[in-house]
């Protein structure tokens, strides 16, 4: 993949993640009510979100790549959350989305107009027919996000992630180029 593409929304910057973003990455991941249904146990050292740069940084370079930008409100410095495409499948033109925000700055529309301009991006620059995401069954505000964004739930994947400790279903939602 090329230079990191920088996106604008009217509210957001979405850029690269960096290692200055380490702190605020623990602030958003570290929370376990934002980290509740996301797949990860939350974060508890400055040390992992460090290595969650890393991780994002390196998805570039992955044989089947992806990027994860980091969301700051425009005029401001601070990252209020991220989100991006990765497991590109170039033959497949297929992708997974993943994505997470500050509970503060939930309610706002702002991830809805990330994930706009971050799907236009993957249709437009990756080439993508379908872009999927996973999603637990009592997360009923990132299903209703993902129905605004043209998203149709597909099925149940059973026991599919773990977390917490436990193993949990997962729904497997989809959107196609030709949704939209």
């Amino acid at each position: 993949m090329l230079a990191f593409p920088t996106l604008d929304t009217p509210r957001l910057h979405l850029r690269e993640i960096q290692m200055d973003d380490a702190p605020q990455l623990l602030a958003i991941h570290g929370d376990a009510q934002a980290m509740k249904w996301f797949g990860i146990d939350p974060l508890t050292e400055l040390a992992q979100a460090e290595e969650l740069v890393e991780t994002f940084a390196a998805w570039r370079t992955h044989a089947n790549p992806g990027t994860r930008w980091g969301l700051q409100l425009k005029g401001e410095d601070r990252l209020i959350g991220n989100c991006g495409l990765f497991k590109w499948n170039r033959g497949w033109q297929s992708c997974s989305l993943g994505f997470a925000l500050l509970p503060s700055a939930w309610g706002n529309g702002l991830m809805g107009e990330a994930l706009e301009a971050v799907l236009a991006w993957g249709f437009a620059h990756m080439q993508l027919n379908r872009v999927e995401a996973l999603v637990h069954p009592r997360n009923q505000a990132c299903l209703n996000l993902l129905q605004r964004q043209g998203f149709r739930q597909e099925g149940r994947l059973r026991e599919a992630g773990f977390w917490s400790g436990r193993h949990c279903d997962l729904l497997m939602l989809s959107r196609l180029r030709s949704d939209h």
